[in-house]
């Protein structure tokens, strides 16, 4: 299973990547041998996390989040944080719906 995520990092930016395994790429990110980006800026904290059907699907949903503007990220995560808390106990999280996937209207 292939992954996108989003960490928060201590100053309060945002980094998303793609991973097999986000959680332990968070803590690669945090033991400072992640992005660049995420060195400097640690420790950061797992958000977001998205799981997509193949290598390709989650590298070209990457490349979108990465394109978002911050409020719409903010709202993706705030979105799946609400999902994640009304989930009962024992049962998975729902998988997120892919967002900014439908065709703007002109």
């Amino acid at each position: 299973m292939h992954f996108v995520y989003i960490v928060r990092c201590a100053d309060g930016t945002l980094y998303t990547g793609y991973a097999r395994d986000p959680d332990a790429r968070a803590k690669t990110h945090n033991s400072g041998r992640g992005a660049r980006y995420t060195s400097g800026r640690r420790p950061v904290v797992l958000v977001y996390v998205e799981a997509c059907g193949s290598r390709g699907e989650a590298l070209s949903r990457e490349y979108r989040l990465k394109r978002l503007r911050r409020e719409r990220k903010e709202a993706l995560i705030a979105k799946a944080g609400a999902r994640r808390r009304k989930a009962r106990p024992g049962e998975p999280p729902a998988k997120s719906s892919p967002a900014g996937t439908r065709p703007r209207a002109r």
